[in-house]
């Protein structure tokens, strides 16, 4: 709607294949796909495009999940990376550094309207209730919520979503929460937990923070030193749980501060504008450095990575796969 209002759109699916061919003036956006016949992939190659811009999630400490889009970066004038600050500024550290110079950042968003107010006050302290939304992918760490319910067993710990059974949660099934009986079940909860490894930034976060939860989260998860988002440390389910039990205890004035802020951070940042005057902005510019040196160390890794998927593997198949990578390039 918001590049409508400027621009004439034409819309193809996310696994279409084909090629589109560029009109003089035209701009290609899009999102990659790890198959490689997929039609952005295909298209971004045409010599004709004023712009070329990519625009997915990025995680920069798990190849798994992006490096299979680095054969098409040659191609793009920039790469808009959707994740939480944490992870853009995790870029030079990262076997990503030389993307940085096509990298602009792009905070998520969503629309308040989509995700109305369910809590205006929380359960007593001592008897509130923790709830995670989500899938079971290896990124999103489930296994760390099981460590937490064994240290927090008088708190309820429950899980929204489909997948292998997380142990310790109560499991709830999936819900749409755009239906009466799926915005009932989520507003019984006063915190969202999510304890991801390498999660660009969960848009459940910012459906909660719109709900009314106070979300808690692993940096890992995108959002780190964030006013209104709880951070708890990764690999260190002692302290995550003592945070938890915090929580559970705090002041009801303290959480209504925190979903004060988190209101207000919806209000003026997270929102589909700001969103929408990036993209503008990248449509509009002239900007199309060129990507850093890159090892041939670094190559073969991403060569390699970009085989997987990009959304993680079950943990036995990834071991292993790893096993097989390191064996490759001791030989190369």
């Amino acid at each position: 709607m918001r590049l409508r209002s400027r621009y004439e759109v034409l819309l193809y699916e996310w696994d279409d294949h084909g090629v589109i061919r560029p009109e003089p003036g035209d701009v290609l956006i899009g999102h990659p796909h790890p198959r490689k016949s997929t039609i952005f992939r295909r298209s971004a190659r045409e010599a004709a495009w004023t712009r070329v811009l990519m625009l997915s999630p990025f995680v920069p400490v798990d190849l798994r999940q992006v490096a299979f889009v680095a054969p098409i970066l040659p191609y793009c004038d920039l790469y808009l990376a959707i994740c939480g600050r944490f992870w853009f500024q995790w870029i030079q550290r990262s076997e990503c550094a030389h993307w940085a110079p096509k990298m602009r950042h792009l905070d998520l968003a969503i629309d308040r309207d989509d995700f109305p107010v369910l809590r205006t006050q929380f359960h007593p302290p001592g008897r509130r209730r923790f709830c995670y939304i989500g899938s079971t992918a290896s990124f999103k760490n489930t296994e760390y919520l099981t460590a937490l319910a064994a240290r927090l067993p008088d708190t309820e710990i429950a899980w929204i979503g489909r997948g292998q059974p997380i142990r310790g949660l109560k499991p709830l099934g999936w819900a749409d929460f755009s239906s009466d009986t799926g915005r009932a079940l989520v507003s019984g909860f006063d915190f969202l937990v999510t304890v991801g490894r390498a999660d660009a930034n969960p848009t459940t976060i910012l459906e909660a923070m719109a709900w009314g939860l106070i979300p808690v989260c692993t940096p890992q998860s995108g959002y780190a030193g964030v006013e209104g988002i709880v951070n708890v440390p990764l690999d260190d389910p002692a302290a995550a749980a003592a945070i938890l039990a915090r929580l559970n205890e705090a002041p009801e004035e303290e959480l209504l501060a925190l979903q004060a802020i988190n209101w207000a951070a919806l209000d003026q940042h997270y929102t589909w504008d700001r969103f929408a005057a990036q993209v503008v902005d990248a449509i509009e510019s002239t900007e199309s450095p060129a990507l850093g040196p890159e090892p041939l160390s670094r190559r073969l890794r991403f060569a390699f990575y970009g085989q997987l998927s990009p959304f993680g593997l079950p943990v036995s198949t990834w071991r292993r796969a790893q096993r097989r990578g390191r064996r490759l390039l001791a030989r190369g």
